[in-house]
């Protein structure tokens, strides 16, 4: 579908599609909806500059309920979006002057700020001839990838962490009845680092409870053990913790990360909550300067996300940008993940992804 802007000088143009996709397996969180973790749906935009005829810049968004956006809301603010932007200088300076605008014309949207900006990144990359993370000037050593297994049975999870057992780390959600059997089968086959993610799912006596034996069966990090605003309790748990609390739902652009400060360690930035590789690599670094380990992590998104995420990941300490690798088919090509499972930033110009086929 095409959009156009709202009123303003812009010279840029913008359709969307919207992709519903298979996962590999079935993947499910604490917050699952009923039934979910077959398929996902995210947003592929195209994005083009009347100036720059033939040049078309990729973006993605990921539409999700728990920040209140839909499809239906990330296409009713692009035009704002695209009139924000205005007529885009493709310079350095001008791609970080359009992208503060886009992430100042209206508060939350991070989906539809991603699936923009990542696209404006993409066509200043291809115009000018430079990879986007050049264009942030950040650079091509990143750390390697974690692999995320959902809840499920642990037998199962434990057979999709044999799997995974080449990965350097396993993400593994919980916030179920069976945590800790689940914890116990999957150390029985994989003995590298293990992070987990609750999803909010866990109270503080859960989360006392299970926490020695996190420790003991060398749980790297716990992340987002309670709800989004229980800040009281998450600041108690990390007092009391030998392993860093990260936040992730209770962390969503720059503007959460001052009040975090003496609550968690560490942060979880996602380019589809704080708006794009612009927005991220500003709260990266911001969050590194306040004292935060950072995290960068992802939705179930395709490798154009996946490759927006990656040019900002030499500001992460840990990395999380598994996504394309839990879907049954990527429809995108061109990222591709080294042997040391950390993704290659190369020269190629944007974000270096194209449509297969």
């Amino acid at each position: 579908m095409a959009v156009q802007a709202a009123p303003g000088a812009t010279t840029l143009s913008l359709r969307h599609e919207v992709l519903r996709l298979g996962l590999r397996d079935p993947f499910r969180i604490a917050r699952s909806d009923h039934n979910a973790g077959h398929a996902v749906t995210t947003v592929i935009v195209e994005l083009t500059d009347a100036r720059f005829p033939n040049v078309v810049g990729l973006g993605e968004g990921y539409p999700d309920r728990f920040y209140g956006e839909t499809v239906d809301s990330m296409a009713a603010v692009f035009p704002l979006l695209l009139a924000a932007a205005g007529e885009v200088d493709p310079t350095v300076d001008g791609l970080r002057a359009a992208s503060d605008r886009i992430q100042a014309a209206i508060r939350w949207n991070g989906g539809a700020k991603c699936a923009v900006d990542s696209a404006l990144h993409d066509l200043v990359g291809k115009v000018t001839g430079q990879p986007v993370h050049r264009l942030l000037g950040l650079s091509t050593d990143i750390p390697p990838t974690d692999f995320t297994l959902g809840l499920d049975e642990p037998k199962v999870v434990a057979e999709r962490a044999r799997r995974a057992g080449a990965f350097p780390a396993l993400k593994i959600k919980v916030g179920g009845p069976a945590d800790l059997a689940t914890l116990e089968a999957v150390r029985e086959v994989y003995d590298k680092p293990i992070r987990v993610d609750a999803n909010t799912g866990w109270t503080p006596e859960t989360a006392r409870a299970l926490l020695p034996a996190m420790v003991d069966l060398g749980v790297e990090l716990i992340e987002q053990p309670f709800p989004a605003t229980r800040f009281a309790w998450l600041a108690e748990l990390q007092q009391g913790s030998p392993l860093p609390i990260v936040a992730d739902e209770s962390c969503v652009t720059i503007d959460d990360l001052d009040a975090l400060v003496g609550v968690t360690a560490g942060v979880n930035v996602k380019l589809a909550k704080c708006g794009g590789p612009g927005a991220a690599a500003q709260m990266l670094a911001r969050a590194r300067e306040l004292g935060f380990r950072t995290f960068l992590g992802c939705m179930e998104e395709t490798s154009v996300a996946i490759a927006a995420s990656a040019a900002t990941a030499s500001l992460a300490d840990w990395v999380d940008l598994d996504g394309n690798l839990l879907l049954a088919d990527d429809p995108f090509g061109g990222l591709v993940l080294g042997e040391d499972h950390r993704w290659r930033l190369t020269d190629a110009a944007g974000l270096g992804v194209e449509r297969r086929g």
